[in-house]
């Protein structure tokens, strides 16, 4: 039995299929998908075999999460949010690092980890923060306002940073998990938005909210420059993570497409729509933008989960990929919602759902400014964390 068919069957793919079309039109959490990624152990794929997991790495998971987002996109964007705090704890637990491990006991408890790093006006997420730390005795007090916090209605723990600034030229960023019965937060129900519905990704107001210091695994200094291995694992984790459900929802959007212009016609033709050259022109174009994004995909998770050593050119292989994989799967939604014609626009049809969570992959960090400015900076040399930021 393949860890696909173990925990990931394809009955339970065609259920998930059946409630995503709902979910988005409810604009509700994903409560039945959720509860049944949680008893197969889906949850856990990438917990370390000595916490009682299988231990994927990234490679097999990001497999794992297109076919996941074949059928259920918000379903995969929201889990994984979940899959990327385990994955990441388990790659520094490999390492030698055990700050992390207590997460990994957590989740091999059935605990649930969500990020809460969104934050209005912050465009250099992780590494900047809105969100003030103060320090206290035994561990820090935040204050902040948090957006797209994914897996509100079901998190134990939100993973999250926040700013020290009581040394001014020495700002800190405090990585901390917040538990679910801390005091002093709030969680505001906002998620009403253009698509992956499902996530219910509402606002966290932290007010003062304290959280001791064994759920602060990283204190590190602001910028680019206190960027260790567990904010790479982040972004090859949680960002590459992302790019995996935009390429598999992508693909249900070709297969839609390829099957539909069979059936469509014309007046004007004796046989179907597939056989009109300017279909099989843009049919050709998706397929191309298909494999071109799968193999980089491919390359860059297969190269992490190996442990190739790209040394500085992380970051960039990093956020190249999740840029240009999402960019790609948004070009295939786009020309699909073309060659599906009038009947793609309505609610009822999949091209109209998939189009609004596809395109919701630019929005998704890093987006392509940040992505353009980094890879650029990088490949000039440039120090990102210069004060005088352009010019």
């Amino acid at each position: 039995m393949t860890a696909a068919t173990t925990y990931l069957t394809d009955e339970m793919l065609a259920r998930f299929d059946e409630r995503a079309p709902l979910y988005d039109r409810e604009n509700r959490f994903f409560t039945e998908d959720f509860e049944e990624l949680k008893a197969s152990g889906y949850l856990n794929i990438a917990l370390p075999e000595s916490f009682g997991g299988p231990g994927m790495r990234l490679g097999e998971v990001s497999r794992l999460q297109r076919r996941l987002a074949y059928v259920a996109p918000a379903t995969a964007v929201a889990v994984n949010m979940h899959i990327y705090w385990v994955g990441v704890a388990a790659d520094l637990h490999r390492a030698g690092d055990s700050s992390c491990d207590w997460i990994l006991e957590e989740a091999a408890d059935g605990k649930i980890f969500a990020a809460g790093h969104g934050e209005a006006g912050n465009d250099v997420p992780l590494f900047l923060s809105t969100t003030s730390a103060t320090r206290a005795e035994g561990g820090w007090h935040l204050t902040g306002h948090k957006i797209f916090g994914s897996l509100s209605p079901v998190w134990d723990y939100l993973g999250l940073h926040a700013m020290d600034s009581s040394n001014p030229d020495a700002l800190q960023i405090v990585h901390a998990f917040l538990p679910r019965d801390a005091d002093r937060y709030r969680i505001e129900e906002t998620w009403d938005t253009l698509g992956m519905r499902a996530t219910q990704s509402h606002d966290t107001i932290l007010d003062g909210t304290f959280v001791a210091d064994r759920h602060v695994p990283v204190v590190s200094p602001a910028g680019f420059a206190g960027a260790g291995l567990f904010h790479l694992g982040i972004f090859a984790w949680g960002v590459v993570g992302f790019a995996a459900v935009y390429l598999g929802a992508a693909k249900r959007a070709f297969d839609i497409t390829t099957a539909r212009a069979h059936e469509r016609s014309s007046i004007a033709l004796t046989r179907s729509m597939a056989h009109h050259p300017g279909v099989q022109h843009y049919v050709a174009e998706m397929r191309i933008a298909l494999e071109t994004a799968e193999a980089l995909l491919d390359r860059t998770v297969d190269d992490w989960s190996a442990g190739v050593d790209h040394g500085g050119d992380w970051p960039v292989k990093i956020v190249a990929t999740k840029n240009e994989v999402t960019r790609r799967a948004f070009e295939v939604v786009d020309r699909a919602l073309d060659l599906t014609g009038g009947s793609g626009i309505f609610k009822r049809s999949r091209i109209e759902m998939l189009f609004r969570d596809i395109r919701l992959g630019r929005v998704h960090p890093a987006n392509e400014l940040l992505t353009h400015e980094v890879v650029g900076k990088l490949s000039l040399g440039i120090d990102p964390d210069d004060p005088q930021r352009w010019g």
